[in-house]
């Protein structure tokens, strides 16, 4: 089940992720940053085994 969740980003970040969004390969905002985070996560885990 997926959660709403607030965060608080720079201004510079936001403008990057709303040109991304152009490129039409994500939905929305919440899609993009889940999908960057799981990548993220994933890779750490990697690095910590």
């Amino acid at each position: 089940m997926k959660q709403k969740l607030s965060i608080t980003m720079e201004e510079e970040t936001i403008k990057l992720i709303d040109e991304i969004l152009k490129e039409d390969r994500f939905r929305n905002k919440s899609h993009l940053i889940e999908y960057s985070l799981n990548r993220f996560l994933k890779e750490e885990k990697n690095v910590q085994a």
